[in-house]
C-alpha cells in the first residue's frame, strides 16, 4: 500500500534546467523537417526549447529548423525533437546564433511582463 502511494507521487524536481513561459500569447513558429513543414502555436517556451502544437509531428530525434514569427524580429534555431505527444512536439534547441539568442531573451522578457 505504501509503495503504491509513493509510486503515484510526482517528483519534487523538474528535469528542465530553465523555467518556461506557459501559454505565451501570440507566439507562433514556422518549422520544417525532412520535407514536412508547419506553422504552429507555441504552448510553452524556454531558453532551451519549446513545445509546439501540431497534428503531424516528426519522429523523436529528428532535426528541425525553427523560425519564430514574433515582433522581436527574426529568431532562428536548429532543434531536435525530444518528445512527441497527441497535441504536438517538444523541441530542444541545438544551435542558435548569438543575435537570435538575444532576441529570444527579449521575447521571453516581454512574455513574462
Amino acid at each position: 500500500m505504501l509503495a503504491e502511494s509513493i509510486s503515484q507521487q510526482k517528483p519534487l524536481y523538474s528535469r528542465r534546467f530553465f523555467s518556461r513561459v506557459e501559454q505565451p500569447e501570440g507566439v507562433w513558429v514556422y518549422w520544417h523537417c525532412k520535407g514536412r513543414e508547419d506553422t504552429s502555436r507555441v504552448r510553452d517556451l524556454g531558453p532551451g526549447g519549446l513545445f509546439a502544437q501540431t497534428a503531424r509531428p516528426p519522429a523523436v530525434g529528428a532535426s528541425v529548423e525553427v523560425y519564430f514569427l514574433v515582433q522581436e524580429g527574426q529568431i532562428r534555431s536548429s532543434a531536435a525533437v525530444q518528445h512527441v505527444g497527441p497535441n504536438g512536439l517538444g523541441l530542444k534547441f541545438s544551435a542558435m546564433r548569438d543575435e537570435d539568442r538575444q532576441r529570444l531573451k527579449e521575447l521571453m522578457a516581454r512574455l513574462r511582463q
